[in-house]
């Protein structure tokens, strides 16, 4: 068996909460070492894991039994961490957003390659089997060129239980730093050329949750072919409808008993502290590795509809397969049910830290994400079709 990976984990929330069934189930990784604020928090994990725990970050990334380090705080943390893992000489994955600007993703790159350790940056669902399977059809020239992507994605994001600053747009909040990451992500994945330009408009709809719950946006690409991504997450038609009501999360769902929980959940919260402590209630804590289970049979992630059009046939991602529509059949592309969830990610972060092989998802490819996270915000105000220069 591979040598494990020992893993230092910062910030034991909702994201790490559902990459736990990946780091438990994979052999590759064992975790070692965890800092998170919350008590609770700190006693489930080193009670669980027989791991150390640290009430601050920079002593998690001292301790020299640590290789690499989840840093899955919140967004406004993520450079400060980045940075700290580095100084101590640790390989990294980070959270996406990868930051909140570019410049704090050029300090982070640069703080990585002057350490000479790895830097990822995921989970994002370009991670997903489906899509990385539909990315090596396309590289395989059986289909022509890419010429246009659609992504289409309708979901209950805004009326999860959120932090005060997930619906403040200048502290990282809304849906296009937490949700266009998964989207830009999986087009430029799929479409294999440079992004040239972002034109898009935001929706602000609900004054009690006052950021972006919506975006249109069309990316244009160096060898002409496009991208129209779609997100609301308003909380009234699920495009996992399209799916056949598999979840994001690969999770069978039952359309009538989930429609409208979101929102009738988020009225039990009177105040602000009653929310967050609903969030915490769906984070590592309390409940331990039992806060995100999935029962049943499981399938492959996925972020909504994805349709790619190449020049002889539309390809598009599902759970379990792509199907493939030809220009004189159409069939299905089977894709082998997932043992472990996001494995994809560990094959990844343990080729990197433990072979020093060049990952995909890199911080260069991370700044090319935010960029085009943050040319969906500026192209909102300003009404213009925003230039990129950071794309790769």
């Amino acid at each position: 068996m591979s040598k494990p990976l020992k893993l230092g984990v910062i910030g034991l929330g909702r994201a790490f909460t559902l990459m736990l069934p990946t780091f438990v189930a994979d052999p590759r990784i064992r975790m070692v070492a965890a800092h998170d604020p919350r008590l609770d928090a700190r006693e489930r994990f080193a009670q669980e894991f027989g791991a150390k725990v640290y009430v601050d970050a920079e002593a998690l990334c001292a301790d020299p039994d640590v290789k690499a380090v989840y840093i899955a705080s919140p967004h406004q943390f993520h450079l400060a961490h980045v940075k700290c893992a580095a100084k101590h000489g640790k390989h990294v994955l980070v959270e996406k957003p990868m930051a909140l600007s570019v410049d704090d993703c050029r300090d982070m790159i640069a703080a990585t390659n002057a350490a000479n350790v790895k830097l990822l940056v995921g989970h994002s669902h370009s991670f997903d089997l489906p899509y990385l399977h539909t990315r090596a059809m396309i590289r395989s020239g059986a289909y022509g060129r890419v010429r246009m992507i659609n992504a289409l994605n309708f979901t209950d994001f805004l009326y999860r239980p959120r932090r005060p600053e997930e619906l403040d747009t200048l502290q990282g909040g809304g849906v296009v730093f937490s949700q266009a990451a998964h989207q830009v992500d999986i087009v430029r994945l799929l479409a294999g050329a440079k992004a040239a330009s972002v034109h898009a408009f935001t929706g602000n709809w609900d004054a009690a949750r006052n950021t972006e719950g919506a975006y249109s946006a069309q990316i244009k690409f160096e060898d002409g072919s496009c991208a129209s991504l779609t997100y609301s997450g308003y909380a009234h038609f699920d495009t996992d409808e399209f799916m056949g009501w598999r979840g994001e999360l690969g999770q069978g769902r039952d359309a009538e008993a989930s429609y409208g929980r979101a929102r009738l959940n988020l009225q039990k919260a009177t105040d602000v502290a009653d929310e967050i402590a609903m969030k915490n209630a769906r984070a590592y804590g309390p409940f331990g590795r039992d806060a995100f289970r999935i029962d049943g049979e499981l399938s492959h992630n996925h972020f909504g509809f994805v349709v790619v059009a190449c020049e002889h046939a539309d390809l598009r991602p599902l759970p379990h397969s792509v199907m493939v529509y030809g220009d004189k059949s159409r069939h299905l592309d089977e894709i082998p049910p997932p043992k472990i969830p996001r494995a994809e990610v560990v094959d990844e972060l343990y080729a990197a830290a433990m072979s020093g092989t060049e990952p995909l998802h890199s911080g260069e490819w991370g700044l090319a994400t935010l960029e085009i996270c943050l040319g969906i915000l500026e192209s909102a105000r300003s009404g213009r079709e925003v230039e990129l220069k950071w794309q790769i």
